[in-house]
């Protein structure tokens, strides 16, 4: 494994990244419609290739035309969430997904035949397109002309979801708040307050339960029929082949979520319990868990977008330069939409755009912490971005989310030293800290919970509903602390996956966020310890994109790719001392 050396810091005087390079397209070209880009693709079927260097040009030419379909389409889906009522933007996401998608698809799988089975493909270095070449197997091998309508037709529908939810809104003490907005109350110290937040925001997911049930019904009626067209038994087993996952299975993640049951799962229970006795309530309902303490005020790092925008850049500059320069090229270049307000769909994500190379992230900022930690999370996928930026096909820039979540979680991690950018009161600063580190052990069996109902549903595709709800809440018995008493709120807590936007929209993406969070433990260990030489290996890993398999990424990194009983228990004994030592009285007396 070669290395990756990174960009040199720039100068004071932030240049914004030219486009990346075309020599097949011309530099004007935009595409609206599938006739726009149909030439340039039966060009690429027809052309002949008479030796290896033209296979290589070819290979680059065809790149090119992903890099155009993939920004455009990205594009379109930004807009989607930007603003959820915007009928425009919609209608010209859903040609792409009804219209352009249906069109492409067919012709693609004949452009990945094509060069799957050219004579020269031999002549080329096997192990510099290892990944490409890889995954251009398994896309030929899973490809069936009856699904091209049906992938229309789920993707349309995926998107049903933001569009439902989008719009939602509550009122509380006589203002009209987003859902975002109003999950800020969970935090008050009032307790009636929180009860009554709680219940009015739980009363409003309520209103789209049959929609969304509805909906899921579809979801899943589409992607049976999917797998069973591309000769698989259930969902399942074809998304793991369709996502790549070539160094674990199913049963390796069944597994895992019994490590994550006893090994995290105890000290979840043991901080739970430290809450609750000293909130001193009892019983302990849903609305207390995230309360503050006694004579605590909710945190607020900051106050408008402005303001987290320009201390994140202040957080990253003492993690690394060029990261902060980034994050100005993105400020500069409008690729930041961090806000809450109405039909803005909900949640957060960076999205990589090919072309350009430089990324966009969108979130639901509302002053709190956790939008420091998403804003952050969110710039480490973006510095991922950046950093691949130089790879040659974009096979090697669309990282799985096992090495993609890991780039953005040991992001937080490594910035959770320079937080007192935020909080300039020591005390404030601990307590940050402190709820960081919980969080990172409490998403654990949410992980497990999440990703083990998706294994249930997509391998029992004849379920009812009443069975699904029965799974849910068996998966939240066993990976609850059995500390908060649910009584009389048992439809809220029956319903309570509707809010997992991954189940509706990427289904089985979120195992990989378990796996990731222990790689970050273990990158921010390093980072504890030999910062430079951490922050080296950390930029080696987001320099090599998806170049080489993930155990090798993970390697670069410096640490292993491994989830077995023994390195969990391991990682989550540094979690433990990390916060005894923040922490008073001791998490464990």
């Amino acid at each position: 494994m070669g290395i990756c050396y990174y960009p040199k810091t720039l100068s004071m005087s932030i240049a914004i990244p030219s486009r990346l390079p075309r020599r097949y397209v011309a530099e004007t070209f935009q595409f609206q419609v599938w006739e726009d880009i149909e030439p340039f693709v039966l060009e690429l079927i027809e052309r002949p290739i008479g030796n290896a260097d033209e296979l290589h040009r070819w290979m680059l030419d065809c790149d090119e035309l992903d890099r155009i379909i993939g920004e455009e389409s990205r594009r379109r889906r930004i807009s989607v969430t930007q603003n959820t009522a915007d009928q425009a933007a919609a209608e010209r996401f859903n040609s792409y997904i009804t219209d352009i998608l249906p069109r492409l698809n067919p012709l693609s799988h004949q452009i990945q035949q094509k060069l799957y089975s050219n004579p020269y493909l031999a002549e080329l270095d096997e192990q510099q397109y290892f990944i490409h070449l890889r995954y251009l197997k398994s896309s030929i091998e899973l490809y069936r002309d009856e699904n091209v309508l049906l992938a229309a037709q789920l993707g349309v529908k995926e998107k049903q979801h933001r569009i439902i939810v989008g719009g939602l809104s509550v009122w509380i003490e006589g203002k009209e708040l987003t859902l975002q907005q109003a999950a800020q109350f969970l935090r008050s110290s009032d307790r009636t307050q929180r009860e009554t937040a709680f219940k009015v925001m739980n009363d409003c997911w309520l209103t789209v339960s049959d929609p969304l049930n509805t909906l899921y019904d579809e979801l899943c009626g589409l992607r049976q029929q999917i797998a069973q067209n591309a000769g698989f038994g259930n969902y399942r087993d074809f998304k793991f082949a369709a996502m790549g996952r070539y160094d674990y299975t199913p049963a390796d993640c069944l597994a895992f979520h019994d490590t994550i049951e006893t090994e995290i799962l105890p000290l979840v229970r043991q901080i739970q319990q430290r809450h609750r006795d000293t909130l001193g309530i009892s019983p302990y309902r849903p609305w207390d868990t995230d309360a503050e303490l006694p004579n605590q005020k909710n945190l607020r790092p900051f106050e408008t977008t402005d303001e987290l925008t320009e201390k994140s850049i202040q957080c990253l500059e003492r993690v690394s330069p060029d990261f902060a320069d980034n994050l100005r090229i993105m400020r500069e270049m409008g690729n930041l939409d961090l806000g809450s307000r109405k039909n803005k769909a909900p949640g957060g994500y960076n999205s990589s755009l090919p072309e350009s190379g430089v990324p966009f992230i969108f979130m639901n900022a509302v002053g709190t912490e956790r939008d420091v930690k998403v804003m952050l999370h969110e710039s480490g996928h973006a510095m991922h971005t950046f950093s691949s930026r130089h790879l040659e096909l974009m096979t090697f820039k669309n990282m799985p989310s096992e090495i993609a979540e890991l780039a953005s979680m040991a992001m937080e991690l490594m910035s959770m030293e320079h937080w007192d950018i935020f909080y300039d009161n020591e005390a404030d600063l601990r307590r940050a800290k402190i709820d960081q580190l919980e969080n990172v052990l409490s998403l654990l069996p949410w992980v497990a919970i999440i990703d083990g109902f998706q294994h249930w549903v997509y391998t029992h595709p004849q379920h009812t509903r009443t069975e699904r709800e029965q799974t849910w809440a068996a998966l939240l018995n066993r990976f609850s602390t059995g500390l908060t008493d649910w009584t009389g709120l048992e439809q809220y807590r029956r319903n309570s996956w509707h809010k997992q936007l991954h189940v509706f929209e990427v289904p089985f993406y979120y195992i990989e966020y378990a796996m990731a969070q222990l790689g970050a433990i273990a990158v921010w260990q390093q980072y504890r310890q030999n910062p430079e030489q951490a922050l080296a290996n950390y930029k080696n890993m987001l320099c090599l994109g998806y170049s080489r398999p993930l155990p090798e990424l993970y390697e670069a990194a410096g640490i292993r790719f491994d989830f077995s009983r023994d390195y969990v228990r391991q990682l989550a004994d540094f979690i433990r001392t990390e916060l005894e030592a923040l922490s008073t009285p001791p998490l464990v007396g």
